[in-house]
């Protein structure tokens, strides 16, 4: 029996006698893989992406909302609750939760910022004075709110720098007076640009003390708590002390919820892992359109090279020989295509990285292993019946095909 050396360039030798049309064979398997590749990178860059920006935003940060979730997800929990999230909550996880390391309200609201006859529609964010540090966040120019600050509901406001330069444009705004949501502010900050995370344009957003944000927009309860544990360690522990304690001031009842930013991202990368996998699975559909291309011409190559197989059964070649030439040759053309759609996919990635920098796409070792894997599993798939025909072909009637 012939070795693998011999069938793969017997396969080769094949390959170049026919080259325009081992082409078109291989053009299903190269639309295929190149179609993996890109839609695979896309998320797997998605996830990756995902993963990068809550890192960022600090792997031991929780947050507490108002209303119980009794499943995991990232949507908002069940409103409507007896009990509201308030400031005596805070300050008593300030107090007591010992394995909190800051903890800060966040009251959430938008409406129109007034300087001067300009205007823009934003986000206004009600936080306490830790809320800063915990979210990574920095003041460029002036400073942030102060324990005081808060306590004394003073109108206070730190700008992004989007609102900055619509508002003030060269002008320096520290000190100056502006309308918040109809109401007279004194701009005490700028933060430092950041940018989008998650979608969100973190420069285009004002901040004003939780305190403030409950009498501006006539509220009784915080929209949530977001608190950083001391330690990656300690993040069980804290979600059980911020528990406990607020069990106990909600009368025994547990109607908040409280999640970690890993609940979050192990969530987010649910549902990516989803995503790619539902990519794979359409994008492999050209994979199996381009196996039954191959499985098609090796049909066809059995039928013109009867007589060959009849000579080289007549010579003492064995059925299995035989078979195995055919397979390896099926192989051959779908492992050629595979190659080639990696290397088109590959291209495209890499310029699409250099054109668009920010493009969350990413060419994994994995998504090769898999592209290369479907590609001989096609040919295997593709090659096993022309194979047995051929291998099946009786030598005498063989030898007298015209």
């Amino acid at each position: 029996m012939m070795d693998l050396f011999e069938l793969l360039w017997s396969a080769v030798d094949t390959i170049r006698a026919s080259k325009v049309r081992a082409f078109l064979t291989t053009l299903g398997v190269i639309i295929g893989v190149f179609a993996v590749i890109l839609l695979v990178a896309l998320g797997e860059g998605a996830r990756q992406y995902l993963a990068d920006t809550f890192s960022q935003l600090g792997s031991n940060v929780i947050q507490i909302l108002p209303g119980k979730r009794e499943t995991q997800g990232i949507g908002p929990p069940v409103m409507g609750t007896a009990h509201r999230l308030t400031r005596e909550d805070e300050e008593a996880m300030a107090k007591r939760a010992f394995t909190l390391d800051a903890i800060s309200g966040i009251v959430n609201g938008g409406g129109s910022i007034r300087y001067a006859g300009r205007r823009r529609d934003t986000y206004i964010f009600g936080v306490g004075e830790r809320f800063m540090e915990i979210r990574q966040l920095k003041v460029d120019q002036g400073r942030f709110f102060s324990d005081d600050d808060v306590q004394a509901h003073r109108r206070y406001v730190v700008l992004g720098r989007t609102i900055q330069a619509e508002l003030f444009g060269e002008e320096n705004p520290l000190g100056k007076r502006i309308k918040v949501a109809e109401a007279e502010f004194r701009v005490i900050g700028l933060m430092e640009h950041k940018g989008n995370s998650l979608g969100f344009d973190l420069d285009d957003l004002v901040m004003i003390p939780e305190t403030t944000a409950l009498d501006l927009f006539g509220l009784e309860g915080l929209t949530q708590f977001i608190g950083r544990a001391r330690d990656k360690a300690d993040m069980s522990a804290a979600i059980a002390d911020v528990t406990e304690i607020l069990r106990r001031r909600h009368n025994d009842q547990i109607d908040f919820t409280v999640i970690s930013q890993d609940d979050i991202l192990g969530t987010l990368n649910k549902i990516m892992g989803t995503m790619t996998m539902v990519l794979l699975a359409i994008a492999s559909i050209a994979l199996v359109v381009g196996g039954i291309g191959i499985a098609n011409i090796m049909l066809v190559s059995v039928r013109e090279r009867t007589r060959e197989i009849g000579v080289r059964r007549a010579v003492g070649a064995t059925r299995g020989t035989i078979m195995a030439q055919f397979l390896v040759e099926a192989v051959a053309i779908a492992l050629l295509g595979g190659v080639l759609g990696l290397m088109a996919g590959g291209a495209v990635i890499t310029i699409a990285r250099w054109a668009v920098p920010g493009l969350p796409i990413q060419l994994s070792g994995w998504i090769v292993a898999v592209a290369i894997g479907f590609s001989a599993v096609v040919g295997v798939v593709s090659g096993v019946i022309p194979a047995r025909r051929a291998a099946n072909l009786d030598p005498v009637e063989a030898l007298r095909y015209e």
